[in-house]
């Protein structure tokens, strides 16, 4: 098979994997390696740096084959898709060539179970080790890690890799029987601990060797069995808080062809997905916690999104004086993020706030009106009934998926 031909078929089998961030990875000088190229093209994915920076990754699977019977999985051992495999140096090929055009700057690589874990493990680590020490490759690598891999396998990648990830996928362990029997909620969580080692101690050894600087991820799927989002949030904050994860990752199932009778014969809403990112983000930038945002098990409301439904559960706290409220406080309210609350903080260092420095800071007032007082502004009482402001505030379909609100 021509190397084209495996680039079209292993990229295309990448694509499921939503796990591909270069958040927090280091900047890497490039000099010698520029280029001339396009930067689009069969493989490469974009992620965003938290400094607002594009970079683009070649994103493939080692190979497609796999041992697993995974029953979400395109790529599963039952599946009648193409197959193909590359070789390590196939790989490093590729990532050295879209390199110096300038198509990418860095490579996610992962790959389906072929031999055992070990073996799969080895040759990733393989291609990340060519391209460090043989090719001085100073780009960005994510390299998947496979969870039942030895200990010694992993830590020899995150020397290697900026980035590690491993995909929970499931959040229950029975989910995980049930779909993924030859997966264990223990091993994946063993292979983050393992990972999450690795980091302290370099973290606590300032000489210690350098690994996984970006840290490490996960994804999740949703709409493959029947979790609800509180589940899936209160499993996330977990990730979050026992193995200090950058990010858990959530992807709506997407059926494919001769799907097994296991999983569902249709997509989760996609507004679902965007939910659960919104929460995730209330998680890991707002100080909530996944209890704050439900009074037990169910979904999030698809119609409003979850900092507005706590507000309005939480109506004994508002409106909030902008002229004494705790920062803390400000930022739940809707309409206002962090980067707002902190000016607004700085501002009433130097005088009063008023209405319009909320207009001139252009938060969303629509949403924010009736949660806050200024010197000059106090809502009416008939702005704050919930019932009203649900029916007012609630969003109306769209045709497409909207962005993450600020």
């Amino acid at each position: 098979m021509q190397l084209i031909d495996k680039l079209s078929i292993l990229a295309d089998a990448a694509k499921y994997d939503a796990s591909c961030a270069s958040s927090g990875a280091p900047k890497r000088s490039s000099e010698g390696k520029s280029g001339l190229g396009s930067s689009n093209g069969m493989g490469i994915c974009h992620s965003y740096t938290p400094d607002g920076r594009c970079v683009s990754l070649l994103k493939v699977l080692l190979t497609n084959f796999c041992l697993y019977d995974c029953q979400y999985c395109v790529n599963r051992r039952s599946s009648d898709v193409p197959r193909a495999r590359f070789s390590p140096e196939e790989v490093v090929r590729l990532t050295l060539d879209f390199y110096r055009r300038n198509c990418v700057s860095g490579l996610f690589l992962s790959s389906g179970i072929i031999r055992s874990a070990d073996y799969t493990m080895e040759q990733l680590v393989q291609v990340a080790r060519l391209l460090r020490e043989e090719h001085e490759f100073r780009g960005y690598i994510h390299l998947k890690t496979i969870p039942d891999a030895d200990p010694l396998l992993i830590e020899q990648a995150g020397r290697y890799a900026d980035r590690l990830s491993v995909n929970v996928e499931l959040p229950t362990d029975q989910g995980l029987k049930t779909l993924a029997p030859e997966k264990h909620l223990g091993s994946i969580k063993q292979a983050m601990r393992t990972i999450y080692t690795g980091e302290q101690t370099v973290r606590n050894e300032p000489r210690a060797p350098r690994f996984a600087p970006a840290g490490q991820s996960t994804q999740m799927i949703v709409g493959a069995d029947d979790t609800d989002d509180s589940t899936i949030l209160h499993s996330a904050e977990a990730l979050y808080g026992n193995f200090r994860l950058r990010r858990v990752y959530y992807s709506a199932f997407s059926p494919i062809p001769n799907s097994p009778k296991s999983v569902p014969l249709a997509a989760p809403p996609l507004m679902r997905e965007h939910r659960l990112y919104q929460a995730d983000f209330l998680l890991r930038g707002y100080g909530f916690s996944a209890n704050e945002l439900f009074k037990g098990p169910g979904h999030l409301a698809l119609d409003i999104d979850p900092k507005l439904a706590w507000a309005l559960e939480n109506r004994n706290l508002f409106p909030l004086d902008l002229n004494r409220a705790e920062p803390t406080l400000i930022a739940r309210i809707p309409g206002i993020g962090l980067r707002t609350t902190q000016r607004l903080v700085e501002l009433r260092r130097e005088r009063r706030i008023r209405f319009e420095d909320l207009a001139r800071m252009r938060c969303v007032l629509s949403k924010a009106k009736p949660f806050f007082i200024t010197s000059d502004y106090h809502p009416q009482q008939a702005e704050t009934s919930s019932a009203l402001l649900y029916q007012q505030l609630r969003d109306r379909p769209q045709p497409q998926q909207m962005g993450l609100w600020g």
